[in-house]
């Protein structure tokens, strides 16, 4: 890839207005590439296309080991190491930046320019913290500056989160009355946008249990008094169409060529089935012989005839027009029942079970199209039921179900707290499950001296591979 696209790129600026040129007059002075005004809300709009991305992989799924292969099992066993992020930096992140230099330039019969600076950087700290959790520090405080920097620093994920947490925070105290166009996931309900937020600055804090509780304690009790997500309804999930050109991820893996690519993994069905998990239903099929099968992950020789004998992914979950959930509630009252178990809000075991039991329910409510018929029976079980002695591994467990197909959160609270105990596929990585991702490999001549200086303070040693880790992933 050329520089000039690399930490830039060339957004997507639609609906310019500008004036005919006639005869010889000013307008020939007008720099078409610095527009008097823009399309906020399409531009926007244009960066949610890539929300499906934060969710939807076949690498990202595997680290938490929420799906097995039938065929091609080498994502399974960590064969690829470097990951580009370039086409983050061209794509949303151009588009969501170029709304944010040009606030005074936004189209007002779009929704309050405020509203649409304010949603630009809830979007662009959503891209961001998705990011560095797979990258750890990243080009931040100098991308983004189209010619004038081709070969910006890496920021420490440190300073990335506390920006972004500042980011957030402007946006919350931006957001006025009213709605915007041309927005994908809200359709411009702002109260959402507002809830959304504070809900992932409430999860980002989470993330520094270990390396900085006291800071991460502060940003959480903010984003939890701005307001959080209050339902179901106030989930962001990407509404996929039943098209070729807006389709489900998944959908492609099934349906061309008889492809029967993805099962429910062996670790995931041995842990839901005992319980009579009533997602299990949903996000899997039974084999041919009617049983619910998990297939053994990381297989070092595939089958393709595993297909028959092993639970699939569920059809509900893999239509063209299937929902991609991101950010959602019960993710939200996990995080709040582990934060009272562990001191970062009051009232202890009772207020940890209670969100928990909430989380629980809403978990289900999601998938299951909102019938909780055997909710009082699941939490019955024992491996379920809240325990003041076991509170934070339930937690933990039940957060990685409910976390099932977005691969990369649920990776990344499995590096937080070490749950679900989990074991690499045999020679995969050294018998190792990664950490992270390592940078795409034209960072290395693209931008030797800044890739060079960020391998060398990685926080805790190592080399730029899976096996490094990233701040907030303290040993």
């Amino acid at each position: 890839m050329k520089k000039s696209l690399k930490y830039f790129g060339v957004p997507l600026i639609l609906g310019m207005l500008s004036s005919g040129c006639t005869k010889f007059d000013d307008s020939l002075n007008i720099d078409p590439n610095a527009p008097t005004i823009l399309s906020g809300t399409k531009l926007i709009a244009n960066a949610e296309f890539y929300l499906p991305d934060m969710s939807s992989s076949p690498y990202g799924v595997h680290y938490p080991q929420y799906l097995s292969n039938t065929s091609f099992t080498e994502n399974s066993r960590y064969v690829t190491v470097n990951f580009s992020f370039s086409g983050l930096y061209a794509g949303p992140l151009m588009n969501l930046q170029e709304v944010i230099n040009n606030s005074s330039r936004l189209l007002p019969d779009e929704g309050a320019p405020a509203n649409q600076l304010a949603v630009a950087k809830i979007l662009k700290a959503y891209f961001f913290w998705h990011m560095t959790d797979r990258w750890g520090d990243l080009p931040y405080s100098e991308a983004l500056k189209g010619a004038d920097n081709f070969t910006p620093k890496y920021d420490s994920q440190q300073a990335i989160y506390n920006s972004l947490f500042t980011l957030l925070d402007e946006a919350n105290a931006a957001i006025v009355a009213g709605t915007i166009k041309n927005d994908i996931v809200y359709n411009g309900d702002m109260t959402r946008w507002k809830k959304l937020g504070n809900t992932i600055h409430l999860l980002m804090a989470l993330r520094l249990t270990k390396v900085d509780p006291d800071k991460g304690r502060a940003e959480f009790n903010k984003a939890f008094a701005n307001g959080i997500m209050t339902g179901n309804t106030d989930n962001l999930a990407y509404p996929h169409l039943a098209n070729t050109a807006n389709q489900n991820y998944w959908y492609n893996s099934f349906t061309n060529l008889g492809r029967n690519w993805f099962a429910l993994s062996k670790p995931l069905v041995d842990y839901m089935l005992p319980l009579n998990d009533p997602r299990l239903p949903v996000y899997g099929n039974k084999n041919n012989s009617g049983n619910y099968v998990g297939l053994e992950y990381g297989k070092a020789v595939a089958n393709s005839a595993d297909a028959n004998t092993v639970s699939l992914l569920g059809t509900g979950l893999r239509q063209q027009n299937s929902p991609v959930y991101l950010v959602t509630y019960a993710q939200a009252l996990f995080a709040l029942a582990e934060a009272a178990k562990i001191g970062w809000i009051t009232g202890g075991d009772a207020v940890a079970r209670t969100n928990y039991e909430r989380a629980v329910e809403y978990s289900i409510r999601q998938w299951n199209n909102n019938d909780v018929t055997n909710l009082p029976a699941y939490l019955a079980n024992a491996e379920v039921a809240y325990t003041p002695a076991d509170a934070l591994r339930k937690i933990g467990y039940q957060r990685w179900l409910h976390l099932f197909l977005h691969g990369y959160e649920g990776w990344a609270e499995w590096r937080r707290t070490g749950y679900p105990a989990l074991v690499a596929a045999p020679g995969a990585n050294g018998d190792r499950i990664p950490r992270r991702e390592a940078y795409g490999t034209q960072e290395r001549s693209i931008n030797p001296a800044n890739y060079n200086a960020a391998v060398s303070a990685f926080p805790y040693g190592g080399a730029d591979d899976l096996n490094a880790r990233v701040w907030w992933d303290k040993p």
